[in-house]
């Protein structure tokens, strides 16, 4: 595909052909206007900007890559193919023996930006506010409009009209560093752009204050931070004012890092070696931080541990409960010192018949007063 590129730009073109046998694949280039005088491109040329790519299977697949292009880059552009058996006899006429396909890069000169110095965030000073600046002194085309992006995403309500444009950042922290963008827009042009850098030490804002493992389990610890440029990531294990860098080299330890964040894996939990304390450091140009998580490791036996004090409570109890049964002596027990007479039941008459009342009716009671001694007395 023809494209329009800016001086200092890269550009890519692809080459797919289809044949049997494989064909093979060549590059050549021609100046614009100068069609009839072709020159064939090869990888490393152009003081080793121009990278040719190939790669032969069931077809033939080719890349071309430029980079760092100049006003001379510009031209046409020739993908050949052919799997002739006399496709590099001199003597051919190479039209008949290769089938070609073409595309046209234009290349124009970049737009003039000038734009804000780096700032680098303080954490040590008050917080201040600060403001990007980018301004467009000479362009090609007439622009039509400008943007700001952060982290390749664009700030929304930044669009303006003007040549002149600003973004300010009324509260910076470290989240707010990163690498910012103003974008100018053309009608016959590419976009130009600008870029300025936001820096800060890393901050990090999320980590495991602690991690709870069985032994024999996988533990995973984890840090993530703001700040730009993005921080190297180091982990440690801290033993008092002495410590012990972790790499992969062990088999057991696996330390992931993406940008900002970092995650530390152990296989198989040891419950004599593992636990402790683990740093987390994260370090670029502008400064360091580092925060720290405890691992701790309980035996397999742990789960069964309120199970058995459970056991342990009912077992001492069933003990003191025997022990105070075998000790205790029975109130009921007769001495024998004591002499055995007659046992009399009632004090009174009165009390028999209030007694034989509640046993049955005047003359049942009547016959046991008849028959009974006690009655009688």
């Amino acid at each position: 595909m023809s494209e329009t590129k800016l001086t200092g730009d890269t550009f890519e073109l692809y080459c797919d052909v289809v044949g049997y046998p494989t064909p093979e694949i060549q590059w050549w280039y021609a100046e614009i206007n100068r069609a009839d005088s072709f020159k064939q491109l090869w990888d490393g040329a152009r003081k080793r900007r121009v990278s040719i790519n190939t790669a032969y299977g069931a077809n033939g697949v080719s890349v071309l890559g430029i980079t760092r292009l100049t006003l001379e880059d510009s031209g046409t552009y020739e993908c050949r193919a052919s799997n002739d058996p006399k496709r590099n006899d001199l003597r051919q006429n190479p039209a008949i023996t290769w089938i070609r396909a073409q595309a046209t890069i234009s290349v124009l000169q970049k737009p003039k930006i000038n734009a804000s110095d780096q700032i680098i965030l303080s954490a040590d000073t008050p917080i201040k506010p600060v403001t990007l600046q980018c301004n467009l002194t000479t362009a090609h085309t007439p622009h039509k409009e400008s943007f700001w992006v952060k982290s390749g995403k664009e700030i929304t309500n930044t669009r303006t009209e003007q040549r002149n444009t600003a973004y300010r950042i009324a509260k910076p922290r470290a989240d707010d560093s990163g690498e910012y963008m103003c974008v100018y827009t053309f009608d016959m042009a590419p976009n130009a752009n600008a870029t300025i850098e936001v820096k800060a030490k890393p901050d990090i804002t999320g980590h495991k204050r602690s991690e709870n493992k069985n032994e024999g389990e996988n533990g995973t610890l984890y840090c993530k931070s703001v700040g730009y440029p993005h921080p190297t990531w180091t982990w440690r294990k801290v033993d008092g004012t002495s410590y012990t860098d972790i790499d992969n080299s062990t088999g057991r330890f696996f330390i992931t890092i993406r940008d900002n964040y970092t995650e530390l894996n152990i296989l198989n939990l040891d419950i004599n070696t593992d636990p402790g304390i683990y740093q987390c450091n994260a370090t670029n140009v502008i400064g360091n931080t580092a925060e720290t998580t405890i691992l701790r490791v309980r035996s397999n036996l742990a789960p069964l541990w309120p199970f058995l004090g459970v056991l342990a409570e009912i077992i001492i109890l069933v003990v003191i409960i025997v022990v105070y049964e075998k000790r205790k002596t029975p109130d009921d027990i007769i001495d024998d010192d004591e002499p055995v007479g007659p046992i009399s039941f009632f004090s009174s008459p009165s009390t028999f018949s209030t007694y034989a009342g509640k046993l049955g009716s005047s003359r049942q009671i009547r016959r046991m007063g008849s028959k009974s001694p006690c009655a009688k007395e």
